[in-house]
């Protein structure tokens, strides 16, 4: 299990950029594959974007394409979302996660590790 510590979340408006960060404990951060989600009040967790374990290949959920952009560090252990473009809509608690494999398609159950949140809003 990695721990996972997420950052970056707060209030822009709308047309404006956030960088959220997520800080894994342990020395097997590039063992995982990494994850971001989102969760709006009152709606699911849905997938946002993830990342293959040397970062050579990135998925995107129909959020999140054309805007947000998922990185990682493995020397500082950290995975990234670069969100352009943001609008009302993306407004919700961001959560990053980690797994040891890529299962397809990518749900919140292929996941095992999550954490604890960062809230993003977005004023129009």
């Amino acid at each position: 299990q990695v721990q996972l510590v997420e950052s970056g979340g707060g209030l822009v408006q709308a047309g404006g950029s956030l960088r959220l960060s997520c800080a894994a404990s342990g020395r097997t951060f590039s063992s995982y594959v990494m994850g971001w989600f989102r969760q709006a009040p009152g709606k699911e967790r849905e997938f946002v974007a993830a990342i293959t374990w040397s970062g050579g290949i990135t998925y995107s959920g129909d959020s999140a394409k054309g805007r947000f952009t998922i990185s990682r560090d493995n020397a500082k252990n950290t995975v990234y979302l670069q969100m352009n473009s943001l609008e009302p809509e993306d407004t919700a608690v961001y959560y990053c996660a980690s797994s040891p494999r890529l299962h397809q398609p990518i749900r919140t159950t292929s996941f095992g590790s999550w954490g604890q949140g960062t809230q993003v809003t977005v004023s129009s």
